[in-house]
């Protein structure tokens, strides 16, 4: 299975991921999207 954030597709060897429930579903996020999903998009 590739490791891939759910907001921007970047995969594995990109990033660094944290584990989220977004929908009540598990998922990926990686550290560069996280502040949109905590701030919003501006």
């Amino acid at each position: 299975m590739k490791v891939k954030c759910f907001v921007c597709g970047a995969e594995e060897t990109d990033r660094v991921y944290l584990h989220c429930v977004h929908e009540g579903q598990e998922k990926l996020v990686c550290t560069r999207c996280l502040p949109m999903l905590i701030h919003g998009a501006h």
